[in-house]
């Protein structure tokens, strides 16, 4: 038997399917309605302005920030040297690892991670919840680790790791 769809409001106008995460028919990539004029209509966000989804391209730069600064607290406790590549593999994964707890503890406290915040960027739940918590935050930046699925992005602009996470990334400002 079919799972049955329950539709909640959150903390914008519209609602959303608690049972896949999305209003949105169909699957990642696909594109669902035709009648959907921009990313997150569907989900009851405005076109722009605080409380619009968040574009990929900003969320990118918003990560590579989030990376770079992880990389230098990292330097600030493992030895880098740029001809040892051993040592310099040593010290990437201890950066992701940096990065992946600092990033579960931010998202899952706050909503936003230091890059997040400097363009303007917060993760909210779609189910209206105030906080996102942590074990949506690990599973959400377990799944940003791997890249792939963040790349399959739907006509939301949500990735895999945020519909799995019941998650959207949205602008504050």
């Amino acid at each position: 038997m079919p799972a049955r769809c329950t539709r909640s409001t959150g903390p914008y106008p519209g609602s959303v399917s608690k049972a896949t995460g999305s209003s949105l028919p169909g699957g990642v990539g696909e594109s669902g309605d035709a009648d959907q004029e921009w990313p997150g209509q569907h989900l009851g966000l405005p076109r722009e302005g605080p409380g619009s989804a968040a574009r990929r391209g900003v969320r990118f730069a918003a990560l590579l920030v989030d990376l770079v600064l992880m990389a230098l607290v990292t330097s600030l406790f493992v030895r880098v040297d740029l001809n040892d590549s051993h040592q310099m593999q040593h010290f990437n994964y201890i950066s992701v690892l940096v990065w992946y707890v600092v990033t579960v503890a931010m998202v899952g406290l706050f909503g936003f991670t230091v890059g997040k915040l400097l363009f303007g960027l917060q993760v909210v739940r779609i189910d209206g919840a105030s906080m996102v918590n942590p074990l949506r935050a690990m599973l959400r930046t377990a799944l940003l680790a791997l890249i792939v699925p963040a790349a399959l992005a739907d006509a939301d602009d949500r990735g895999l790791h945020d519909k799995l996470s019941g998650t959207v990334v949205v602008r504050t400002r």
